[in-house]
């Protein structure tokens, strides 16, 4: 499958921060939905996935993946999980406190005890939400283990970015070398049509053996057309338009100027059920044309515009 990997987070907890485009659906308990995460997981994989990114702040996705995973022998699977964030919230939807975050080097040894169970399929391990305000990039004691961890297992260590500054986390942690080697070899970051800040690494990561990995390609689905948002009328109905002309959904739109926008890199789908999987792996049957790009490209925000909105959103 083309680039397209499955994000985890939406099959793992029962909420996520995002806008719904459809009517919430009934509560399951832990076991149904642990039984419909492993049939998107079985879904996927159908259809042609075989790039899985998790994490333990997702709730029950590293472990629903291992259980995935015995069932399976296929090299050509890959795993990417994290380290940093716990999930905190144990299935309450009205929960405070969904996720905290914890860069220490206890936290990591704790979490990849657990996570190392992935092997072989995991090949990418990440720092979860890097920021400098935690100083995790600044902690030769952190660095000197994840490279140990890198040397010792054959994978790829990388993080991800949450943030209007995530260009200047990237351009920090590309520049940290452990050994007098680059540790980080895989980056996961927002890009999508609001927010398009990470194309000023494009050159930076052609000239490495960078794996980037997109999330948020549909902004949390402010994306999608529908929202009564006059502000991105203009947006919502081009998208349609595009998604008329191709004959697909507005996410599959959202999902290919992310493909387009940085062949090679893996974007990530967050679908939720196999109805939202198949829409969005529609990305992979066609290709849109420079002129449309480009006017894709002409919506985007200022990143601390997009960002501020983005806090507002509520997990549902």
């Amino acid at each position: 499958m083309e680039g397209i990997g499955l994000g985890t987070a939406a099959i793992g907890r029962p909420v996520y921060i995002n806008i719904r485009h459809e009517k919430p659906g009934e509560v399951l308990s832990v076991p149904e939905f642990r039984k419909r995460g492993l049939a998107i997981l079985d879904d996927a994989y159908r259809n042609g996935v075989r790039f899985f990114d998790t994490s333990p702040g997702y709730g029950l996705a590293e472990s629903l993946l291992m259980e995935w995973l015995r069932g399976k022998d296929d090299p050509r699977i890959r795993v990417a999980t994290k380290w940093g964030l716990s999930y905190a919230a144990n299935f309450d939807r009205h929960a405070k406190v969904h996720e905290i975050k914890e860069h220490t080097l206890e936290r990591l040894d704790a979490q990849w005890a657990f996570s190392e169970k992935l092997l072989p399929y995991l090949t990418t391990y990440q720092i979860h939400s890097a920021t400098l305000e935690t100083g995790v990039l600044d902690n030769r004691d952190i660095l000197q283990r994840l490279h140990h961890i890198k040397k010792e297992h054959n994978i790829r260590i990388g993080l991800t970015t949450t943030g209007a500054n995530q260009v200047e986390v990237l351009k920090k942690a590309v520049d940290i070398m452990v050994e007098d080697e680059p540790l980080f070899g895989s980056f996961q970051s927002t890009y999508n049509i609001m927010e398009q800040s990470l194309l000023q690494m494009k050159e930076i990561f052609a000239q490495t053996n960078t794996q980037l990995i997109i999330k948020e390609s549909l902004a949390n689905g402010r994306l999608m057309p529908g929202l009564p948002s006059k502000e991105h009328n203009g947006l919502y109905r081009y998208i349609t338009t595009l998604a008329e002309q191709y004959n697909v959904g507005a996410d599959a739109i959202g999902i290919r100027f992310c493909l387009d926008s940085f062949p090679g890199a893996l974007v990530l789908s967050g679908a939720s059920s196999s109805d939202q999987l198949h829409s969005n792996l529609e990305a992979k049957t066609f290709k849109l044309h420079e002129d449309e790009l480009e006017m894709l490209g002409s919506y985007k925000i200022e990143p601390a515009t997009y960002w501020d909105r983005r806090k507002q959103l509520p997990w549902q």
